[in-house]
């Protein structure tokens, strides 16, 4: 299938999905006493355009990991007529490590993931938060260690859409079962909880310090993990309209991930993230593609 576009109506409709669903997941946060805070992108929106970035295609959530297995516990309370929350657990052929929200009653499929056998939709994504060690040397081994489970998790998408000794590779990967990974990756988050005063990071999400075009590069000590204050320490902003938690430090944080953040991108780099392939909304039955 070839790339699709949505028309400008289409797209804010889509944004409009997505910021259902970050109100439903607020109400079953605040009901439990559970802490996030909306991150990245939408972060950016919140501060810079007081709603989404006007070419962002998604939406994102940043948790740390107690919370996260708190709001697993409860997911169940989200309005199945908005939403579900959707991660290997919940759904066997889900390849990703952090969750996400699906808008019920939608599909949504980048291009190059027509192949992937878990549910699709439009979605929000939740990161989960994780404690890195102190020591930088050993935030590097963590992050290579990383790097090789989320290749591993992403070879079923990757064998499909390269070429080459990479394809190889994928294909190698693609052998090892996912419940290798997630079993593994267990070790590290079972470390993880919001008392210690580790840095942290989404683990099998690349590094933020890493992330992004960058004029300059971190420190080492800064590139593998943000201060887990940046989690703990909330305030309410208002995006769309509606008030979320945001990190009380919040220049801090989109200064580490974008630098000069109230700059806009040149207008050739004011792109969606990924294209798509096929959509369908909620209170449509046309399928897009």
């Amino acid at each position: 299938m070839s790339a699709k576009e949505l028309t400008p109506k289409q797209f804010r409709k889509m944004q409009l999905a997505q910021l259902d669903m970050l109100i439903d997941f607020d109400r079953v946060c605040r009901k439990h006493d559970i802490n996030y805070v909306i991150f990245t992108g939408t972060l950016l929106g919140a501060v810079r355009h007081k709603g989404f970035i006007p070419w962002d295609d998604d939406a994102d959530i940043g948790i740390l990991r107690e919370d996260y297995e708190k709001f697993k516990k409860v997911s169940s309370e989200l309005n199945p007529e908005i939403c579900y929350f959707q991660n290997h657990e919940t759904d066997p052929e889900y390849r990703w490590e952090y969750g996400k929200l699906r808008r019920s009653n939608t599909i949504f499929i980048r291009e190059g993931q027509e192949r992937i056998k878990c549910k699709t939709g439009i979605f929000v994504d939740i990161f989960p938060m994780d404690d890195v060690p102190k020591s930088v040397i050993c935030q590097m081994m963590q992050d290579f260690d990383c790097f090789l489970m989320r290749k591993t998790l992403y070879s079923e998408v990757g064998k499909y859409n390269t070429k080459g000794f990479v394809k190889v590779l994928y294909e190698l990967l693609s052998k090892i079962p996912m419940s290798y990974v997630y079993e593994r990756i267990t070790k590290y988050t079972n470390k993880s909880n919001n008392k210690t005063n580790n840095k942290v990071r989404c683990l099998l999400f690349p590094a933020m310090g890493k992330l992004y075009k960058r004029k300059r590069k971190l420190p080492l000590k800064e590139r593998y993990g943000m201060p887990k204050e940046w989690f703990l320490d909330r305030t309410l902003m208002t995006f769309e309209g509606h008030d979320f938690y945001v990190p009380k430090k919040y220049d801090d944080v989109l200064r580490y991930i974008y630098e000069d953040y109230m700059q806009l991108p040149p207008e050739d780099e004011r792109q969606p993230h990924a294209p798509f392939c096929k959509i369908k909304f909620q209170d449509e039955d046309e399928i897009i593609q």
